[in-house]
């Protein structure tokens, strides 16, 4: 497993792969201090909620900064937690690369579609880590946790 975490980062170093989430896997050795995955995806979904406030008043300085933030953690995740699929490392590649394309160009047609498959790239991760009940989407307001549906699936 240690061969998979040092493949991943020289992985990760050379490109814009980075992991989706997972709870309760493997945890590193013990001894040193690693953050719990829970606390890591929380900050994850605050960086998703700041991302999609951003970019939608405009501030793309700070969508960027958001966006680089919400990879660090991802990246985190996948490094610390070697129990992550690494299809769940590749699933959120392509709609962070649309979010960085779009907040670049300062499209908030195309910020808003990526920010869309961004969430779905997540709630994907979710129902393969058997972790379903955490189902994120698209903030509805500044609401702390606006990004997260909270009622059982299949109702309102």
């Amino acid at each position: 497993m240690r061969r998979r975490s040092w493949a991943l980062a020289l992985a990760l170093m050379g490109t814009s792969v980075v992991p989706a989430m997972a709870q309760d896997l493997k945890s590193p050795t013990a001894g040193d201090y690693v953050p719990r995955l829970g606390d890591i995806m929380g900050a994850a979904q605050t960086r998703h909620q700041k991302l999609w406030l951003a970019g939608k008043a405009q501030n793309w300085e700070l969508a960027a900064y958001e966006l680089r933030q919400l990879k660090a953690s991802l990246v985190e995740a996948a490094l610390l937690y070697s129990g992550i699929p690494v299809s769940n490392v590749t699933t959120l590649e392509a709609p962070l690369q649309s979010a960085s394309d779009a907040i670049s160009a300062k499209d908030g047609r195309k910020f808003a579609k990526a920010v869309s498959d961004l969430t779905e790239g997540c709630n994907s991760c979710h129902r393969s880590m058997n972790r379903s009940f955490v189902v994120m989407r698209v903030p509805t307001d500044q609401r702390p946790y606006g990004n997260q549906q909270f009622s059982p699936q299949g109702r309102p």
